[in-house]
């Protein structure tokens, strides 16, 4: 099997790929022929340190995919060599075979391919756990929408919508507008200084928005805050940019509500996972949510997909393509 590995922590260049056995599956795991791999900030975060640490060198990378099921291991009921599953969080996913879980994988409807599966898995579980769970939108509310063309960004826009919502996205550069309206959003804000609370709140009526969606790293925390209404909800994520630093509660404007959001509170057990995204593909079924692709690399390539996603360039998904 083929498989991208990080020798050490660092750039883009430590990224290699390497051949290995193929592996095994034992009790209740599935081995699966990989037809796309999701590229996440995540997976920069591995790269550099920031995680895994334990791991040591030599390390597979990459958490996030779909394929067909090769065979299955004893215990396993209730899926079947070829298959096609998806997944969302298998480290080593980086490769063109993979050994997983049984329960970490979903089934993935006839009427849906790969690629999309692939692209919707980590980005539209975490964007349904945004709109629906941590911050349940309602009909009228008005959000903030930090990169509102990345992937997390088009996704979550569409979601909002889908429930009432309306959107004020921010993004980096002009060339993003079109992307994030396209999503959904009706106001796009160009910002790359975190200066933006005023037009937002002007964008809002006055009053500011119900919640902010935050995953851009500290220059934009004070702002985020200012952009609130009383008693709205700052959506915090993306722990590779670093946190807002220490926090006096009691200074907090407007009795707002901070909260550190994570995907997988949205899916603790193997039947939610199923559930919720099952959910996201009804929702691609009926064209009530578009999955945009922004990028498609062969496996080899993995250093360059990095760093088109570190250069903030791109819009949409990025996949890894064996």
């Amino acid at each position: 099997m083929k498989v991208i590995t990080m020798q050490r922590p660092g750039g883009p260049e430590v990224l290699r790929l390497e051949e290995r056995p193929d592996p095994v599956p034992g009790h209740d795991e599935v081995l699966v022929d990989i037809a796309a791999a999701g590229v996440n900030f995540m997976d920069i975060g591995v790269r550099g340190g920031a995680f895994w640490k334990q791991e040591g060198e030599s390390m597979p990378l990459g958490v996030e995919g779909a394929g067909r099921v090769v065979s299955v291991g004893p215990g396993v009921t209730d899926l079947r060599p070829g298959q096609r599953v998806a997944w969302v969080y298998v480290p080593g996913s980086y490769a063109d075979r993979i050994v997983a879980p049984a329960n970490a994988l979903v089934p993935i409807p006839d009427d849906i391919d790969d690629r999309t599966a692939a692209a919707v898995m980590m980005q539209g579980i975490t964007a349904s756990h945004f709109a629906t769970d941590f911050y349940r939108t309602q009909p009228g509310d008005i959000a903030l929408v930090h990169a509102a063309a990345g992937g997390v960004g088009q996704l979550l826009t569409q979601i909002i919508r889908l429930r009432g919502g309306s959107v004020i996205g921010r993004v980096s550069s002009a060339d993003k507008v079109a992307a994030a309206k396209t999503a959904g959003a009706e106001h796009v804000i160009v910002d790359t200084s975190g200066d933006f609370a005023d037009e937002v709140v002007r964008l809002s009526g006055g009053a500011g928005v119900h919640v902010v969606y935050d995953g851009s790293g500290p220059t934009t925390f004070r702002d985020s805050v200012a952009s609130l209404r009383r008693s709205g909800t700052l959506c915090w994520y993306g722990p590779v940019l670093g946190g807002p630093g220490p926090l006096d509660i009691m200074s907090l404007p407007r009795s707002i509500k901070i909260g550190y959001a994570v995907y997988r509170d949205h899916v603790p057990t193997p039947a939610l996972l199923r559930e919720k995204t099952n959910e996201l593909f009804d929702w691609i079924r009926d064209g009530r949510l578009r999955v945009n692709i922004g990028g498609i690399y062969p496996l080899a390539d993995a250093a360059k997909a990095h760093v088109a996603m570190e250069s903030r360039a791109t819009t949409g998904k990025l996949l890894l393509v064996p």
